[in-house]
């Protein structure tokens, strides 16, 4: 993509991606380390007077949850448009990044400092955080597709290395910010501090080593390489699209809807998940409390763990494997089925209002949504490449976006309906019934989806068909965690 070519190579790849996965790494302990601790922050002086939060009730806090996580998908539509147009991919990482450390910075920023004005700032620290996300989001991995000429067999490892640093980092976050949180008694804004001093890592990393190790990628809008390779070319002639086509977008739009039933259930984990951590659950190791961040890290060691196996698991079943709408339809059975451990957490309190569930019933819990989203999440943006004709294909990734952003925000909505500062039996009551409801509808949609399975394959039009390596497979496991923060599309 570049005329400049970065130099050197480590472990048989470029230098570059190891700094990609550095830069990487350190974004995602940022944004994980915040949202870990984002829902507890709002909701803090509810539970308990004298706390170091907004005292917002849960149900507000869950909604506005919701509203985050949502545009977290949709700013990068705007910030990849930015990147390609204006700005390239380098600069909008610089502003990106800088905006989401002052963004940590102002949440992180005392309340004796701004008397009266935590609320404002709260809002100005997140405002700040979702535009610098949609400009660092959709850049950092196309950049690594661009370290490999076309063709380059060694492009799929380095996206399994590139996600793994995705991984590390958020199975580190909820680890480190929740032992500094308990260190600063239940200080929130310590966490946020850490997930600053993280983006900060990442955006020093970037600007010291990138010119070295990189070269020119990412300097020059994608769009402006593309107008002159057209040029080259001639100009493409616009035509209508082919039945075939129709038929591959009507797949698109079809699990589009599926997608939003799984994501608005698994969003659950930072949201209503976390505060029946907090509030509902027994987390003592003898005389030592498990912090309620460590939980949100469980998704991202399973991912590293599993994904490995399952990887392997489709490629020995060979011509038995399941085709990708029943692998996502498995995976929203998992979900439901993640959702019956927390039923059995509420049961196992037995109505009373003062007991608490084991930790375990979560472990479940968020098992079985990991092995959900290894069987579901690496068809998404794949499927999106396969079938989306190529003349819309960018609007058809913005439309898959839009399905994810609607998933988190309808989440949060789902989340809030525990209440608005009921009492324990209330909330206890109204958690049964969410997970009750997201478990039924999960399993359903999934045994609807099963048998469309074949009517959905025939409208791929043989997308299906192409035999895939273990290495390929494992690259697209270990991808989910990229593929759900909206950046793994590659060039």
């Amino acid at each position: 993509m570049s005329a400049a070519k970065p130099q050197g190579t480590m472990l048989g790849h470029p230098k570059g991606l190891f700094l990609l996965f550095t830069t990487e790494l350190w974004e995602r302990f940022s944004y994980y380390a915040m949202r870990a601790i984002l829902v507890l922050y709002l909701v803090d002086k509810v539970q308990s007077e004298g706390g170091h939060g907004l005292g917002w009730s849960q149900a507000d806090a869950l909604s506005l949850y919701g509203t985050f996580t949502g545009l977290v998908y949709l700013t990068p539509l705007l910030g990849g448009w930015l990147a390609d147009n204006v700005l390239g991919q380098r600069k909008a990482i610089y502003i990106g990044g800088a905006l989401m450390a002052m963004g940590q910075f102002i949440l992180a920023a005392p309340h004796s400092w701004i008397p009266g004005l935590e609320t404002a700032a709260f809002y100005l620290g997140l405002g700040t955080l979702i535009l610098g996300n949609g400009l660092f989001k959709p850049n950092i991995s196309t950049m690594v597709g661009d370290l490999y000429p076309e063709g380059d067999h060694r492009r799929d490892g380095a996206f399994t290395i590139f996600y793994m640093g995705i991984n590390v980092g958020a199975f580190l976050s909820g680890i480190i910010v929740g032992s500094v949180v308990s260190a600063y008694d239940g200080n929130f804004q310590a966490g946020f501090f850490c997930a600053g001093i993280g983006m900060l890592f990442s955006l020093v990393i970037q600007f010291f080593f990138a010119q070295r190790l990189l070269g020119d990628i990412g300097t020059v809008p994608a769009a402006k390489l593309e107008k002159e390779k057209d040029a080259a070319r001639g100009e493409v002639r616009k035509e209508p699209l082919t039945k075939v086509e129709r038929d591959r977008i009507k797949v698109i739009m079809v699990m589009g809807l599926f997608t939003i039933i799984f994501w608005a259930g698994f969003e659950q984990a930072g949201g209503l998940m976390n505060l029946f951590t907090n509030d509902f659950t027994d987390r003592m190791i003898g005389n030592w409390e498990v912090p309620t961040t460590w939980f949100q890290s469980l998704n991202a060691m399973f991912i590293v763990i599993f994904a490995p196996v399952l990887a392997s698991i489709w490629i020995r079943l060979g011509k038995n494997e399941p085709n990708s709408p029943v692998k996502f339809a498995l995976g929203l059975l998992l979900l439901g089925i993640g959702f019956l451990f927390m039923i059995g957490a509420v049961m196992e309190m037995g109505g009373d209002p003062d007991a608490k569930s084991s930790m375990w019933w979560l472990v479940g819990a968020y098992f079985f949504h990991t092995m959900g989203e290894l069987c579901l999440s690496p068809i998404g943006l794949s499927m999106v490449t396969k079938l989306a004709p190529l003349r819309i294909a960018s609007l058809m990734m913005g439309a898959w976006f839009l399905f994810i952003a609607a998933a988190n925000k309808i989440g949060g909505v789902v989340g809030s309906f525990i209440g608005h500062d009921g009492a324990r039996e209330e909330q206890l009551a109204n958690a049964m019934s969410i997970f009750a409801g997201i478990a039924i509808t999960a399993a359903i949609s999934g045994m609807i989806l099963y048998f469309m399975a074949d009517k959905l394959v025939d409208w791929m039009h043989g997308a299906e068909t192409k035999e895939h390596t273990e290495a390929e497979v494992l690259e697209e496991e270990i991808a989910v965690t990229a593929e759900h923060e909206a950046i793994a599309l590659k060039r």
